[in-house]
């Protein structure tokens, strides 16, 4: 079945590589970040490569207004989105206390408020359709706290939670919904984050497209929680039966 696909964060990264590959099976596309020359850039290449109706929409969801004003132009555009990817988000490296107060409460707001009202004003259109559902992105940050990176793990700890209890409020319904826990990634993050020769990303990063491949697999076999690579897997369970303490004094090494 052909379905609308909302993307968030689309003009780069893993946003942009599942936005590649919902193209490739068909579906038509909603690409939304907040450049407009990128965005354009990548509608024009999938209508071209892959025959799909490709739709841009700027926006910034650091704006708490965003949400409500992305789903009104969709209605005056009589868009119907069957599946939302929730990928857009930032994070920022450094003590809690030190970090500018407006940037991380902007992390806040795109990272956790906007996929949330996001979800909350498409998810009952997909339910009266019976059809599509949501793919959230979060990441390995979501398993434990994380020193110098404390908004940044708490709001994806947020995303994991709400997507796991999404996933069973839809049980019953052809719904999918899915988390994707990536752990370091190639991505325009890295340099956005300030985290260029952190520790994280010396133990190795996976390609953007191979995160997205695996988020698309889950999403599609209606897998509640997906982690790309072998690492990251094995590094989630020895998480899981660690002490909290041992797991939190690791992300603290390791985001230096």
């Amino acid at each position: 079945m052909k379905h609308t696909v909302l993307v968030t964060g689309a003009s780069s990264g893993i946003g942009m590589e599942l936005a590649r590959l919902f193209a490739q099976q068909g579906h038509n596309l909603v690409l939304l970040a907040r450049g407009r020359q990128a965005l354009e850039t990548l509608a024009a290449e999938l209508q071209t490569q892959h025959k799909i109706a490709a739709q841009v929409l700027e926006a910034d969801l650091a704006d708490p207004q965003a949400p409500a004003a992305i789903v009104q132009e969709l209605g005056r555009r009589n868009l119907h989105i069957d599946v939302l990817v929730n990928n857009a988000g930032f994070g920022l490296m450094g003590p809690h206390a030190t970090l500018d107060t407006q940037r991380q409460l902007d992390m806040v707001q795109v990272n956790i408020h906007a996929l949330v009202h996001l979800t909350r004003l498409l998810l009952p259109g997909m339910l009266a359709r019976n059809t599509g559902g949501v793919l959230n992105v979060a990441s390995t940050a979501a398993f434990q706290a994380g020193p110098n990176m404390a908004v940044y793990y708490a709001s994806k700890a947020f995303v994991l939670s709400y997507t796991e209890a999404l996933h069973e409020e839809v049980g019953g319904t052809q719904l999918h919904v899915s988390c994707l826990c990536p752990g370091p990634t190639h991505t325009g993050f890295v340099s956005a984050a300030g985290m260029e020769g952190v520790g994280l990303f010396k133990l190795g990063a996976q390609s953007a497209l191979d995160v997205a491949r695996v988020g698309l697999a889950a999403f599609e076999r209606n897998q509640t929680i997906a982690i790309p690579g072998l690492k990251n897997k094995l590094l989630t369970i020895l998480g899981k039966f660690s002490p909290r303490y041992a797991t939190r004094k690791i992300a603290q090494a390791l985001n230096r």
